[in-house]
Parts: C-alpha cells; sequence; structure tokens
C-alpha cells in the first residue's frame, strides 16, 4: 500500500517535529556539558535553541520541508573536549554511521577524553585500532570491554566473538588466513556494533582453495562479502568469480618481504579481472564495515519506503 502525498506529508512532518526536539535538548545538553570544560556558553546555548525554534517553526507553517530540515541539523553539534579532540556528535544522523575513535597515535588520556564525551548520555562507544596496554586502561577506567585480537574497546553495548563465530548473516566475512583475522574480526566487530548480523569464515585462503566448497551456500545466501587477505591478495578475485554479492575486498598488512606490508594484495585486489569488487585500505576492516553498513541500510530505507 502507497500513501499519497498529502497523507505523507504530515506524518513526516510529525514524527520529524518530535524527533527534532530530541536533538535540541541533545544539541542543548552537548553544549551546557561542554560549558563545564570551556568557560559559560550560555550565549551558545540560547543561539541554538531559537535557531532550532525556529526550525520547527518552519516545517510547522510549511516553509520548509522536513528532508530540508533535516540537512539543517545534521551539521550540528560538535563538542570541543579536553586533550586537543573536536568531536562529532551528529555523525550518525548526517553519515548513517556515528563516530567511532580511531585509537592508533592517541594517548591514553586523550582516549579516556573522547569516551567520556561520546558516552555522557549512555550511548554506545567504540574505540578501534587501540594497543593493549590503552585498551586495558579505558577498561580500568570506564568498565566496557576490549577486544584483543580486533584491538577494540567497546562501552554501554555487549559484544562478543564466540569461537565458533556465527555461522552466517546479511554481510560474510571471510579471512584468507589466520593471520588476517585481526583485520577479519574488526570488520566483524564493527558490523555487530551498527546492529548488523554477519557471518564470519576463517582460514580459507588461495593455498587451500578446497576449504572454501564447504561454504558455499552460506556465500551465496549472504547479501554482501568482505574478504580479509594478504600475501598475493587473490581471494576477492576467487570469491566475486564465484557468487553474485558486491565483494569488499580488504588487503591486510600480512605477508613476506615483496608483500610490501599490503601494497602488493593492495594492488593485486584493484587490478582484479573478476567483475563486482571494491577496495578499501589497508588493514581497514572498520570501513570495509561502515561501507556494507551503509549500503544496506541505503536498501533498507528504499525497501521501506516502496511498502508504506
Amino acid at each position: 500500500m502507497v500513501i499519497e502525498e498529502d497523507l505523507a506529508s504530515p506524518l513526516k512532518t510529525i514524527i520529524f517535529k518530535s524527533t527534532v526536539k530530541g536533538f535540541i535538548f541533545q544539541c542543548v545538553y552537548c553544549l551546557c556539558q561542554n560549558s563545564l570544560n570551556h568557560g559559560n556558553r550560555t550565549r551558545q546555548i540560547n543561539m541554538l535553541k531559537k535557531e532550532l525554534l525556529e526550525i520547527l517553526n518552519k516545517i510547522s507553517s510549511g516553509t520548509i520541508a522536513p528532508d530540508e530540515a533535516l540537512k539543517n541539523i545534521a551539521h550540528r553539534p560538535f563538542i570541543e573536549a579536553a586533550q586537543g579532540l573536536n568531536l562529532d556528535t551528529h555523525r550518525g544522523l548526517r553519515t548513517g554511521v556515528s563516530e567511532v575513535v580511531f585509537g592508533q597515535g592517541k594517548s591514553l588520556e586523550q582516549l579516556i577524553s573522547a569516551v567520556e564525551t561520546l558516552s555522557q548520555d549512555g550511548s554506545p562507544v567504540m574505540v578501534t585500532k587501540v594497543d593493549q596496554q590503552s585498551g586495558l586502561g579505558l577498561k580500568e577506567h570506564f568498565g566496557g570491554t576490549y577486544l584483543k585480537v580486533p584491538k577494540i574497546f567497546i562501552l554501554n553495548k555487549y559484544i562478543d566473538l564466540p569461537n565458533p563465530w556465527p555461522a552466517q548473516g546479511r554481510v560474510l566475512i571471510i579471512s584468507a588466513g589466520g593471520a588476517d583475522l585481526p583485520v577479519a574480526l574488526e570488520a566483524l566487530t564493527t558490523c555487530l556494533f551498527f546492529n548488523l548480523k554477519a557471518g564470519f569464515i576463517s582460514d580459507v585462503g588461495v593455498a587451500g582453495l578446497h576449504r572454501l566448497f564447504p561454504h558455499l551456500e552460506t556465500i551465496y545466501r549472504s547479501e554482501i562479502i568482505i574478504v580479509a587477505a594478504g600475501m598475493e591478495g587473490a581471494l576477492p578475485s576467487v570469491i566475486a568469480g564465484l557468487c553474485d554479492k558486491p565483494v569488499l575486498a580488504v588487503p591486510t598488512s600480512v605477508g613476506y618481504g615483496t608483500s610490501f606490508n599490503g601494497i602488493t594484495p593492495l594492488l593485486a585486489m584493484l587490478t582484479s579481472c573478476a567483475p563486482g569488487i571494491s577496495v578499501v585500505n589497508i588493514d581497514n576492516g572498520f570501513g570495509a564495515a561502515c561501507f556494507a553498513v551503509k549500503m544496506l541500510q541505503t536498501a533498507d530505507e528504499k525497501h521501506t519506503s516502496r511498502s508504506i
């Protein structure tokens, strides 16, 4: 059943107005918290409230469409936290993927500041590429979970990586070798963090390709496949040649000298003759998972709009 435009628009407006009110509260709350660390921001708060209330009034009067108002709100606000960090609290609204903290190169003090700020309202927080010392430091400070193999810290959300891993899901993650597990499990953890059902297959690289055959039915049932491979990086081409699913190839920095810390598999994946492969950066399991999240979110939204 399709709702006519004259009915759909008021419905969207009602839903949107209630959502905007929630955003007003979030924006003001973030700025109030910010004022504790950065002086009196009452003027900024009042300006923000005024601007957002003006948007609500324009929606009510029909001057501005809900979709256009959403674009305006999506670019506010951000929080200047301690330790030189500027956190993007509406990234999830704007991009479909909320801000995740990249841990590599940051001090423990910076990581604590970032996690503390992003978790103020109880929201789940994830830190990637965080070494064991900093990960355990975050766990000691906040609680939460530190996953040693993918080097990920998570707060306000329980994620376990049991072995055996989940066998199937909308996204299927395949690790060519056991040495590729940290990157592949980063992709799996990211999918689970963003509430995307994911399956996992490990150690089925081209040196023993027959190990892949028992999993063909699972491959065919998935919607998107993420393949992590080092060495010569051949497995994504094999997978893309076996099925009609889009393949996200993740080169890893695993291999002997002339693999050049992932350059060789990166170039192999980019020059694959199998169609339907997209390639992310070296060791970027997180980026591949986020791409899958966005693809499926878009597909779900289109399906929902057609079904209303």
